[in-house]
Parts: C-alpha cells; sequence; structure tokens
C-alpha cells in the first residue's frame, strides 16, 4: 500500500474512535484536561420547562385541630339551644291553634244562639203588634170576662216567666260570646308571638349549622379524618372517667326496664342509622327531644317535645339508679337527651351531619337523668 493510502486509512480509524467513544453511555472523562468553562445555555423558547413540584401543606397539628373540634361543638351546641326553643315555639304553636279551632266553633254556636233568641224576641214584639199593640197587662185587666180574667193571669204569668227566662239567657250568651271573642284574640296575638320566635329560632339554627359546615369544608380529607380519631378519643376518655366514678353503682343485670320502658327502647333501636334532623320527629329522621318523645309515645305514655320540658316536667331520679328507657339530659342548660339503654349506654341523634347512634352515656356532661314512666 502507498504511503499516501495509509495516511488516509490512518485518518479514517482515528475518526471512527473518536465518534465510538463518544457515543458510549456513560463514559467517564475525567482524564480529560479541563478546559476553559463555557458559558451557560438558556433552553430556547420553545423547549418545555419541567413542572416544579409543589411542596406538600404542612400536617394541622393536633392542637390546631383541638381547637377545631372546640369550636364545632360550640356552634353545633349553640344551634341545640336554637333547635330546642324552635322545638317549643312549634309546640305552642300547635297547642294555640288547637285551641283557636275549638273557640271557633264554641263562638260560631254562641253566634246561632244568639240569632236564635234575637228571633224570639222579635216573634214576641210581633205577636204584641198583633194584638192592637196592647201590652199583655193591659188585656188582661180590661177584660170583663171572669173565666178569660183568670186564663189571662195564668198566661201573663208565664209569659213575662217566659220573657225573663229569653232576656237572661240572651245577656248570658252575649257574655260568652264576648269573652270567647276576646279569648280568641289574645291567642292570635300569643300565635303571633310564637311564629316570630319559631323563625328567629329558625334562623339561627341555619346559621350555626353553616358556619359549622364552613368550618368543616376548610379541611383536608386527612384532617377530617384525625379530627374524627381526636373526637373518638375525647369520647372514649370521658366514658371512661365515668365509668370509673363509680356512678353506675347497680349492676345492669339487676336493673330490668318496664314494659313501657322496654318498648321504648325497642322504638329508639329500630331508628339506629337514619339521619339527625332539626326539627324532625320521624318517621325518617329525628333530632335528639324528637326521638325520646316518639319513642315514649309509641310506648302509649306522651311525654314534652324538647329535652328542657322533659327535664322540668318529668320525674327526676339517680343517675345511679336509672334503668333502660330512663332519658339521660346533658349540658347545664338541658339542651340534648338521649335515651339509656343498660350497660352504661345511650341511643340518642347526636346532631346535624351525624346518624341516630349508640354512645357511652358519659360521653357529655351529664345534668340528670328522668324517668317517663314513674
Amino acid at each position: 500500500m502507498g504511503r499516501g493510502k495509509r495516511g488516509l486509512l490512518a485518518a479514517a480509524v482515528t475518526v471512527v474512535c473518536a465518534v465510538t467513544v463518544l457515543a458510549v453511555p456513560g463514559t467517564a472523562f475525567a482524564s480529560v484536561p479541563a478546559g476553559p468553562a463555557e458559558p451557560s445555555v438558556r433552553p430556547s423558547a420553545s423547549a418545555t420547562p419541567e413542572p416544579t413540584a409543589t411542596p406538600a401543606p404542612a400536617p394541622v397539628p393536633d392542637a390546631e385541630l383541638e381547637k377545631v373540634r372546640a369550636r364545632l361543638d360550640g356552634l353545633y351546641h349553640d344551634a341545640a339551644v336554637a333547635t330546642d326553643a324552635y322545638n317549643a315555639a312549634e309546640e305552642k304553636t300547635r297547642k294555640q291553634s288547637v285551641q283557636l279551632a275549638r273557640l271557633e266553633k264554641k263562638t260560631d254556636a254562641a253566634r246561632m244562639k244568639l240569632a236564635e233568641l234575637k228571633d224570639q224576641a222579635g216573634a214576641a214584639a210581633r205577636a204584641q203588634y198583633r194584638d192592637s199593640g196592647l201590652p199583655p197587662m193591659a188585656r188582661f185587666l180590661l177584660s170583663d170576662n171572669p173565666q178569660r180574667f183568670a186564663d189571662g193571669a195564668g198566661t201573663l204569668l208565664n209569659g213575662a216567666r217566659a220573657t225573663k227566662k229569653l232576656i237572661a239567657e240572651t245577656d248570658r250568651v252575649e257574655r260568652e260570646l264576648k269573652r270567647d271573642t276576646d279569648d280568641a284574640a289574645d291567642r292570635w296575638k300569643k300565635l303571633e308571638r310564637d311564629r316570630k320566635d319559631k323563625a328567629a329560632a329558625q334562623k339561627t339554627v341555619q346559621e350555626r349549622i353553616a358556619d359549622a359546615e364552613k368550618l368543616e369544608s376548610r379541611l383536608e380529607k386527612k384532617e377530617k379524618a384525625r379530627l374524627a380519631e381526636l373526637e373518638r378519643q375525647a369520647a372514649h376518655k370521658a366514658q371512661t372517667a365515668w365509668l370509673d366514678s363509680g356512678a353506675l353503682k347497680k349492676a345492669d343485670a339487676t336493673v330490668t326496664a318496664t314494659s313501657a320502658g322496654a318498648k321504648a327502647v325497642a322504638f329508639a333501636t329500630a331508628q339506629l342509622g337514619k339521619p339527625y334532623v332539626w326539627g324532625a320527629e320521624g318517621p325518617d329522621s329525628f333530632d335528639c327531644s324528637g326521638l325520646t318523645s316518639q319513642a315514649w309515645a309509641d310506648a302509649g305514655s306522651p311525654i314534652p317535645r324538647t329535652s328542657q320540658e322533659q327535664w322540668k316536667q318529668l320525674r327526676h331520679v339517680d343517675v345511679a339508679d336509672m334503668r333502660p328507657g330512663d332519658l339521660v339530659i346533658y349540658f347545664a342548660d338541658a339542651t340534648h337527651v338521649g335515651m339509656y339503654v343498660g350497660d352504661g349506654k345511650i341511643i340518642h341523634a347526636p346532631r346535624p351531619g351525624r346518624t341516630v347512634t349508640i354512645a357511652g352515656a358519659g360521653t357529655m356532661p351529664i345534668l340528670g337523668v328522668v324517668r317517663p314512666d314513674a
């Protein structure tokens, strides 16, 4: 091979070797002497920038979630207070409406009676006019027939008695009608006040529930789960402390429900899983006192509609002596109620967003216990 050809071949081999080395991935260049630093190269406008990773939000500390839980408890308690006020106003309007309906029937009957008495008085006046306008006394005195005189004396006496009775009856019916009319007017005023109270309570309930739902909506899914866990822990702690205090001195095995109490418990148990709706009395949803009042109504012992009236009107019993069917009243203002079912537990409708459930009787501050079938 000539010198020229050997030179070309050597050059070709050198180029191939260089390309091969550059094409091998992971090839180290540590042995290559470092040259001067090259200027940085900006990507062209057409190049797609790499996405920037969004840092995960820091988890909310338990201390902050406890504040949220306390705030939620406060809002739902305020809603419970307003719900009791709403239920009380609703009960009043119902009773006033019944009383007004009775008064309306009574006044209608009095008006008909008064019209009848006036017709009788008018008939007597027309009869007198037909007899030449002479009053019965004058005709009696002018009579010259002894028999007619005697008959007239009896007729006059009977007529005087009838007239006196007619006047007295008319006066009595008029007084009764006025009294019932005034009573109806007063009841209408009370009904309007009760309706206004009901509307104001309804507005408060809706506002407090909306505030609570808005607060809960700000929480992430994990935070809601953690909040629920904190609630369970707090409930367990409260129940354990209550049981350890010896509040239940008697063994449940020795305490049995009456037949009415057992029926009330059976009714409440059948409602498990149904949603809490404020102001509801069933059959598809309940609030706390709606559940207990309907349970005892089903057992044949109607009780007041609200937890506050249940506390006021029903007989109080010691916590240690409570039996299934008794009602446990909670909080200092008696704004929550559950039904004791034994083994230290109650069935209750907790609050908006929850369902009728079984809970420990000591998970909330107990005001006292009342017995519907005392």
